[in-house]
């Protein structure tokens, strides 16, 4: 737990880190740099795990998920969301990240046929009047920039679901991988529109809050989530906004407003009403074959290796004999079902 909180702090400090730099680096080159450190932060995790190389074994379908997953996460999301910042007070985009859980759920109901019950609805609703409430009172430049932080908040729920489909690719060969050619991507392009004026220093400033804000704080959210569940460690990853309105009152001097804490307490409420969300009915399981990290307690990998690893989590390839059971679930690598509403 103290890992992913760590994780969460990390994340959160990013917002008024990059708010800084974006008066000497254009939002393009600052995504750019950003990416490039979280490559960086996440590669000694990357080669003790599986290492940089892709299976052979990775079909096309997974090829064009995690290409789909690096041009919304990793190039559209962060371009869109440094614009925005540039546009608004980085207390205010700390809070409209919320937003990514929401577009994620509701994602997965467009999409992928998911439901929610009333309980869910009630989190949309309450995340999005948080949302509102923070753009309004600045007018159409607030309107604006919360629209802007909708859009890579989208990106990155679109993302979030690609990834998740992702068979065979480790979290931290994903994460290497789209940090490098987004970062890439990202400050070619910057380079193209613009002259990089900024000084060697701030240049480093980007890549090492890169490093830690997305390259080092992925990697203990990784080493957190194999030991909480990735419930519970979400249900905490969602502190991370709480840590950027604080870095931002306290380091960038930014005001804490009446709005802010109404905002706040909004859309905090919203993400627990979402994060509690489940469903259950009858659902079937065909054959299928694949690889990830998993483990043998959460009634969907019973096979056998000769020896007790229920508890451990672990990597490799795996067959799922058809089954029909009912549980409660999220939709995720063995729940991408369509089902009748009810």
């Amino acid at each position: 737990m103290l890992l992913v909180v760590l994780s969460a702090a990390l994340f959160g400090a990013a917002t008024p880190a990059t708010k800084s730099l974006l008066s000497e680096l254009t939002p393009f080159q600052l995504a750019g740099l950003l990416y490039l450190g979280a490559a960086l932060g996440i590669l000694p995790v990357a080669l003790r795990s599986a290492g940089l190389r892709l299976p052979a074994r990775t079909d096309r379908r997974n090829r064009l998920r995690l290409a789909g997953a690096v041009a919304t996460g990793g190039i559209a999301g962060p371009v869109l969301l440094l614009l925005g910042l540039r546009a608004a007070a980085a207390t205010s985009v700390s809070l409209w990240l919320n937003l990514e859980v929401v577009a994620t759920a509701l994602l997965g109901v467009l999409i992928f046929r998911e439901h929610f019950r009333l309980q869910g609805w009630l989190g949309i609703a309450a995340a999005l009047a948080g949302a509102v409430i923070l753009s309004v009172p600045a007018g159409s430049a607030g309107l604006a920039a919360g629209g802007l932080v909708l859009l890579a908040c989208v990106c990155w729920g679109i993302d979030n679901h690609l990834t998740a489909l992702i068979d065979g690719i480790t979290a931290s060969q994903s994460t290497f991988w789209k940090g490098v050619v987004a970062g890439t991507t990202n400050l070619a392009l910057g380079l193209l529109l613009a002259p990089l004026d900024a000084d060697p220093l701030t240049v480093g400033s980007a890549v090492f809050v890169g490093t830690w804000a997305y390259g080092v704080s992925i990697a203990l959210y990784i080493t957190a989530a194999h030991a909480l569940g990735a419930t519970r460690a979400q249900v905490a990853f969602a502190s991370a906004p709480f840590f950027g309105v604080v870095v931002s009152v306290l380091a960038l001097g930014e005001p804490l407003t009446i709005e802010i804490l109404v905002a706040g307490i909004l859309m905090f409420g919203g993400i627990a009403l979402l994060t509690r969300e489940r469903h259950a009915h009858a659902h079937e399981h065909g054959i299928l074959e694949h690889e990830h990290a998993h483990r043998h307690d959460d009634g969907h990998h019973a096979h056998d290796h000769g020896e007790p690893r229920a508890g451990v989590w672990h990597t490799h390839r795996h067959r799922h004999e058809a089954v029909v059971h009912a549980h409660p679930h999220w939709p995720d690598l063995h729940h991408r079902h369509g089902h009748e509403r009810d």
